[in-house]
């Protein structure tokens, strides 16, 4: 689903005045969850789940092309743990 797609279903189902209401309310969402996990905090829903920041370590990798050994930076990813009602609907 696109965020175009997206915005559209949160329109319908959020009562709100237009489309563009529905996808500023979504951008300042967005844009919240990002900088609370840029400044190293976790962002937990209850029942539906947790974006939290994790480091991973410096490590070597292999170019799949050449075979040659490459060495692949330390970088901090964004990961989403699903909460047990999310897992349950879903499943």
């Amino acid at each position: 689903m696109t965020k175009k797609e997206f915005v559209k279903l949160f329109f319908e189902k959020g009562g709100f005045e237009s489309k563009a209401d529905a996808e500023r309310k979504l951008d300042a969402f967005l844009g919240t969850v990002e900088e609370v996990l840029n400044e190293g905090e976790e962002v937990n829903f209850i029942g539906w789940g947790k974006f939290e920041v994790a480091e991973r370590a410096a490590r070597m990798g292999r170019n799949p092309k050449t075979g040659e050994e490459i060495q692949i930076e330390a970088k901090k990813v964004v990961k989403f743990k699903a909460g047990k009602k999310l897992n349950d609907k879903v499943n």
